[in-house]
This record gives structure tokens, C-alpha cells and sequence, in this order.
């Protein structure tokens, strides 16, 4: 393969690093990750991130709000980090990162842009 990665192998870093950025990070790592590179992006879908006391803060409209925003905040002020990441993973820079947790599922989405497509 001459040191070229295929797109699996990206994907199953990317997974791999977000699953230890939770741990380190957000305390706890998820119950599953999958990634999956699609043209110019890279969705990672994490289930199970929520911590119990998440779960039991969910069970309020308020609770949810703020897990919501604690979580899209903790992300933010690490995007620097998950940039870097991403660009040692795949060689392409972060032109943007989006990100939702589902309060319900305990299902979180972060999607990033990228300034090319990856093969």
C-alpha cells in the first residue's frame, strides 16, 4: 500500500481518537463509534455518551438544555485539538465542525468539513 491509507483505515482512526478524546476529555468514553468519510466530510456518530448523572439531568426540559450546552461548549474549547486530529489522520485541514448530542439517545453526531475530499 506503499504508506497510503485507504478510506476504512481513516475511519477507523478517526473513531478510534474520538473514542479517546471522550474518555480523556468528557470523562467517559462512548459505547459505540463509527465513522464514515463521505466526499469533503466526516461524520462520527457516538452512542451511549452520557454519564448517569446526564441521564438523570435529561429527565428535565432545563436538564436537557443544559447538557446540550455544556457539551457543544467542552467540544468548542477543544476544536483545536480535534482539528489537529483530523489533520494527522487524513493530511486535510478542518474548515468546520458541527456538533448535537441527543439528550434522549444519549446519541451524539460531529460532523467536519474539510478543504478537500478525502479517497
Amino acid at each position: 500500500m506503499r504508506g497510503t491509507k485507504t478510506k476504512g483505515m481513516m475511519e477507523a482512526e478517526v473513531s478510534e481518537a474520538l473514542i479517546k478524546f471522550e474518555k480523556e476529555y468528557m470523562g467517559r468514553g462512548p459505547a459505540e463509534t463509527k465513522s464514515y468519510i463521505i466526499d469533503d466530510m466526516i461524520i462520527v456518530r457516538l452512542k451511549g455518551v452520557l454519564t448517569k448523572a446526564e441521564e438523570q439531568l435529561a429527565k428535565s426540559e432545563e436538564g436537557m438544555f443544559l447538557i446540550k450546552k455544556l457539551r457543544v461548549t467542552l467540544l468548542e474549547k477543544s476544536r483545536a485539538l480535534l482539528e489537529a486530529i483530523i489533520r494527522d489522520i487524513t493530511g486535510a485541514n478542518v474548515v468546520s465542525m458541527h456538533t448535537d448530542i441527543s439528550t434522549a439517545t444519549g446519541e451524539r453526531i460531529v460532523v467536519f468539513t474539510l478543504d478537500k475530499k478525502l479517497k
